[in-house]
Formats: C-alpha cells, structure tokens, sequence
C-alpha cells in the first residue's frame, strides 16, 4: 500500500518537472523573437509619382517710378507762388508754380517798339524806292528820246548832251537799287525784331512751371521767395523746384544671371511677390539692356507693374520668379530622399524598399530640381517606395518597417 502510493507521488512530481521544462523552453522562444523583432528600424519613405514640375530662379529688386525728374524753372527769378507740396497729385501740363521775372516784362515793351521802328524804316525806304524808281524812269525816257533825235537827225543835238541823258539814267538806276537794298535790310530787322519778340513770350511762358507728366510730387525744394536759377546745363548749381515721380506704373530693375538671359523674352509674364504687403501680382517683361554686364555677369531686366490703386510703393521691395524649365507629368521624389554624387553631373544615389521590406540601393539619373523635389528620368518606376532623411547606418539587404512620411503624402497626392 506504501509502496503504491510512492509511485503515485513520483510520476507527478515528474509530469510537474515536465510542465516547468515546456513552459520555460516556450518562454525563451517568445523573448528570442521579441529581441528579433526589434532589431528591424523603421524608415521614412515616399513614393515616387508624377506631378508637373517649374524650376524657378528668384530675384531682388526695388520698386522704382516708372518715370521721375526734377522740375527745374527754364527763366531765373523768384517765386511768385508754388501751387503742390509733398503727396499732391498732379495733372500733365497743370501749373506748379509762377515765376516773377519782372525784366522780361521790360524785354517784350523793348522788342514791340524795335519792331515799330523797323517797319517805320521800312515804310520810308518803300516810299524812298517808289521815288528813285520814278526818277529812273524819267532818266530813261529823256535818254531814249535823245537817242531817237540823233539817229533821226544826225548832228541836231549834241554828244554832250546825249552823255549826260545816259548818266542820269545809271546815277538814277543806282539810286533805286539802293533803295530797294536799304529797304530789305530793313525788312530783314523786321523779322529778326519779330523773332526776338516771340523769343521773349516763349520765354514767359516757361514763367509758367508746368507739370511734364501726370504724377505724384515726391519732394519739394523752394517756397515762395526763392531766388530760382535757370535750370541749364552751364548752370549745375540751379535748384529745382520739386520732384514729380509717376507711380500708377512702376518698373522693377532684375539683374538677371547670364545662365538664364536665353530665355527672357519681351512680353513674358512673370510673377511677383510683395512682402511687405503678402501679396503676389502679375507682372510683364518690358525691355532688357541686350547686354551682359562684364562685372556681374548679368543683364538688367524691366519688368513693368501695374499700380493703379498706388497701394505699391516705390522703394518696397519685391521677389521676382523667373520660369526657366517646366516638365509636365515628371517622375519625382523629395530631395532628401537622394545622394548626389559627386564628380557625376545628373547623377545620384537612393535606397528603394523592395516589396519584401528589404532594402536596395540604386543609382538614378535626375532631371531639374526645385525647392522640395527632384526629377528622376532613370532607375525609378513610378510608386517605388524610397527611404527619407538619415540613412548612414542602413545597408542593402535589410529588412525594415515602413512609415510614410507626410512630406511624402503630399507629393504621393
């Protein structure tokens, strides 16, 4: 009976023995593949899709009036009365300011009766020419008469007398062309008289500062009072009276790289972006220079904006995007996805995830590159999966979990 029950015991103590050892063998299998299964690293990764691509150079420049000048008075005087200040908007041709210039005033009396004498002097030598003409007719008649006796009858009338008829004739058709010389010189004073005179009125009217073209007065120099110098180029210390600037057009000057003047062409339309006001407007290549500077290797550029509502300002600064090369439907990925390499133009470097989760390592060919993505003309197929960010301590071959990125979503949209 002893015996039995001992028996008993043991096989159960060895079934318990039996337990322990199983469970404890499937314990160190599930830890071995814990630790197996978190030594495989997750990636970032994108996929490769097609999307339209613009690579894009963005240029730096300053708002300048379309036109500005310095209103200069063309007479030296003093100000009579200056009619705009600062911010005022102005008309073309309207009034700016009056210049008293009192000696001209005394220059157009002077000239009026210069041309009354004249035409005085002229009269007389009319009168003076109508006179030595009659004269001369005379002279010819009484030498033509004479002549016509002698040759009738020779001898009745004296050679003498013949000579002295033809003498008065010549002393009289001198006479009368001397009167008629003395009469157009006369005449010629007049019209010079004349040309003084509407020389003096010209020269009042620039009395009058008038606005060269419509725009805003941006600075003003003299106030009433002022002695103002003619504004001529012997005369570089002639102060102007203000400064009118156009703005409801504005130019933008680019300097723009010789790598891309091929592709400027008049006409094209570019965009522009205004910080200071976050605003983004249309804008147009005007004109360019047609020459690239030697010392910067650049072409100036105009490009013309339109400011009718003047909410631009010249002297803001504004970025200008010059379209150089566009492709439609172009495979890309990010450009953190890719490894230039170096020494090889067009030539780079990615790790592909397999459809095993495996990596691979291939060499691609890209095309443009913009700000985010590049273009890959060879080594994709459009969906490969590519790893993103760091990617020094992975390896050909390994296995790895995936993690879309959300820069990668984007572009996969």
């Amino acid at each position: 009976m002893i015996c039995k029950h001992l028996r008993t015991n043991r096989a159960a103590h060895l079934s318990c023995l039996a337990i322990v050892l199983f469970l404890a063998g499937c314990g160190e299998k599930t830890a071995a593949k814990k630790d197996s299964a978190s030594d495989i690293p997750t990636v970032a990764f994108a996929r490769a899709a097609r999307q339209d691509l613009s690579h894009d150079v963005v240029l730096t420049a300053e708002f300048i009036p379309f036109q500005e000048v310095d209103v200069m008075a063309k007479v030296a005087g003093y100000v009579k009365d200056i009619r705009v200040d600062v911010g005022d908007h102005d008309r073309a041709g309207q009034v700016m300011a009056t210049i008293e210039v009192p000696e001209m005033q005394d220059d157009l009396v002077r000239s009026q009766a210069t041309i009354d004498q004249a035409e005085a002097e002229v009269a007389a030598y009319r009168d003076e020419v109508r006179r030595t003409e009659s004269a001369r007719e005379i002279a010819h008649l009484s030498f033509e008469r004479l002549s016509a006796v002698v040759k009738d009858r020779p001898g009745l009338v004296a050679q003498q007398e013949i000579d002295d008829a033809q003498s008065r004739e010549q002393i009289a058709e001198a006479q009368a062309a001397g009167a008629k010389s003395r009469m157009d010189t006369s005449q010629r004073k007049v019209a010079v008289t004349r040309s003084e005179l509407a020389r003096v009125k010209t020269m009042l009217t620039y009395a009058q500062v008038t606005a060269p073209f419509a725009g805003v007065v941006t600075k003003r120099f003299a106030n009433t009072g002022a002695m103002i110098q003619a504004g001529t180029a012997s005369q570089t210390q002639a102060m102007p009276l203000v400064r009118v600037s156009e703005n409801s057009l504005l130019r933008l000057i680019l300097p723009v790289p010789e790598s891309i003047v091929p592709l400027v062409k008049v006409g094209q339309s570019i965009t522009v972006r205004v910080p200071t006001l976050n605003r983004t407007i249309p804008g147009r290549v005007a004109r360019f220079s047609d020459r690239v500077q030697s010392a910067t290797r650049t072409m100036d550029t105009e490009i013309d904006v339109k400011n009718p509502n003047g909410q631009l300002i010249a002297g803001m600064y504004a970025e200008v995007t010059f379209p150089t090369e566009t492709r439609t439907a172009a495979l890309t990925i990010p450009i953190t996805a890719v490894d230039v390499t170096a020494g090889a133009e067009g030539k780079g470097k990615v790790i592909v995830v397999n459809a095993d989760g495996r990596l691979e390592a291939r060499e691609v060919s890209l095309g443009i590159e913009t700000a985010e993505n590049y273009e890959i003309t060879a080594g994709l197929n459009h969906g490969d999966a590519v790893v993103l960010g760091n990617r020094a301590n992975l390896r050909a071959g390994q296995q790895v979990r995936m993690r879309e990125a959300e820069l990668a979503k984007k572009v996969a949209q």
